[in-house]
């Protein structure tokens, strides 16, 4: 067990991100009232065009994985307060 824990635990902070930026995401589906189905269509297209990417791009990225985890960072924290200030200002 310690080995599949050792294993995963470079991705620990990708899995919590990425749970914290889906929960923002269905938060600004929910504020803007997007079409459910829509938005399961085009999820299950985003993810199909991230496994091309990880699949064939994964060697070329790794040199700039500081970039492009500092990008991601600041993405989910954008999304954040963007999906945040509706609420703000009706609460104001």
């Amino acid at each position: 067990m310690k080995d599949f824990i050792n294993e995963y635990k470079p991705f620990l902070g990708l899995l919590i991100f990425g749970n914290i930026e889906n929960l923002v995401l269905s938060a600004q589906g929910v504020i803007e009232g997007a079409d459910p189905f829509l938005v399961a269509g085009l999820s299950i297209l985003a993810v199909i065009v991230w496994q091309f990417i990880g699949v064939f791009g994964t060697k070329s990225a790794m040199k700039y994985s500081r970039h492009i985890e500092f990008i991601g960072g600041f993405a989910i924290f954008v999304l954040g307060i963007q999906s945040m200030l509706p609420l703000i200002n009706q609460l104001i």
